[in-house]
């Protein structure tokens, strides 16, 4: 018998938590075929499954936490101290490999922070960072990291550089995955001193297809398949983007309503196409981010998931681990030069 990949699923992160966490991870594993075990308040957990018609005959555990972390805590701190927290325990699950990939949403900086401690990283990558998955006009756009780190060093984005073209091309398959610094102009005089120091470095690598600088225009072009930044500029493009897709369908509606007859009949007669467009511009298709660089797959979640998005991420988790992508990661690592045993990676 084929062994069903096990996802941990922190049930009690994010606005909607638990209901609708619970009810797309039970409709994952519906879908693809997968183990859940489903983490947090047993008692709360149960109501919700109970508005999931036929998840008893799913493959479909609950693992008890006492405790959550709320998004006033400090991430580190309220880690180490709530040893009972549902994403601690989420991501203790995998640590002691009775799961293959976690999900988590919510806080996000208690998610990586559970990832860090409880994973460690793998050796050779001295900072994780987050992929997420941006529309583009041909496609998609692997951004990393979008937040995990505000402050980074040439080498962090090397790294994430690396991992963030394995996971373009196993995952999302793209043959050959199209890797762009973030800049302010094409040429490799240009930028701030992060900029700068990083350019050689990534035109040097023999792993990856690095094209050079690209601009934040590129990303919706498509011309670039992986961009890569640090957090702090990464979080502002993606909470941008996400803003700007949001404000552009509600100016189309608007437009339609205020019109006169025939921008209503246009409006009908357009409504198939922009049903379309939605689906494409809507996060919660993607589901969850990858936190590269942790000794484990670990999908972060958009804080207001609803179970449509957890359902995705699933899948993404899925796709995760049966591409072997922490394999391939280690492997690039290793014909980099970059892989350090030796080194401390549990923090």
């Amino acid at each position: 018998m084929t062994k069903l990949i096990r996802i941990a699923v922190d049930a009690m992160g994010g606005d909607y938590a638990p209901e609708e966490i619970v009810l797309g991870a039970v409709e994952g594993a519906r879908q693809y075929g997968c183990e859940i075990f489903l983490v947090g308040d047993e008692a709360r957990i149960r109501e919700s499954l109970q508005k999931s018609p036929g998840w008893e005959r799913l493959p479909i555990q609950i693992v008890h936490a006492s405790e959550t972390i709320d998004m006033h805590d400090q991430p580190g701190a309220a880690v180490r101290r709530k040893k009972d927290a549902s994403v601690v325990v989420t991501a203790r699950l995998v640590k002691e490999q009775k799961c293959d990939v976690a999900i988590a949403a919510g806080h996000t900086g208690a998610a990586v922070a559970s990832a860090l401690f409880g994973l460690g990283r793998i050796p050779g990558i001295e900072r994780a960072a987050i992929a997420t998955v941006i529309p583009n006009l041909r496609g998609r756009t692997v951004l990393l990291d979008a937040g995990a780190n505000v402050d980074s060093k040439p080498k962090h984005l090397v790294q994430a550089a690396i991992m963030g073209s394995i996971y373009a091309e196993f995952v999302l398959g793209i043959d050959k995955p199209r890797v762009g610094l973030l800049n302010i102009g094409e040429e490799s005089t240009k930028g701030n001193e992060q900029a700068l120091a990083t350019y050689p470095l990534l035109h040097d690598l023999k792993t990856i297809h690095f094209i050079g600088n690209v601009e934040g225009r590129d990303i919706m072009a498509g011309t670039v398949d992986v961009v890569v930044c640090d957090g702090f500029v990464g979080n502002i493009v993606l909470k941008t983007s996400e803003g700007l897709a949001k404000a552009l369908m509600q100016l189309v509606r608007e437009s339609i309503v205020q019109g006169g007859y025939l921008a209503k009949l246009g409006g009908l007669l357009i409504m198939p196409a922009m049903r379309k467009l939605k689906k494409k511009l809507d996060y919660a298709e993607y589901g969850g981010a990858p936190l590269l660089g942790v000794n484990a797959g670990f999908m972060i979640c958009h804080g207001s998931s609803k179970a449509k998005a957890i359902t995705s991420a699933v899948r993404s988790a899925t796709e995760f681990y049966e591409q072997r992508v922490l394999e391939h990661i280690r492997e690039n690592l290793m014909m980099e030069g970059m892989a350090n045993d030796s080194k401390d990676n549990s923090q």
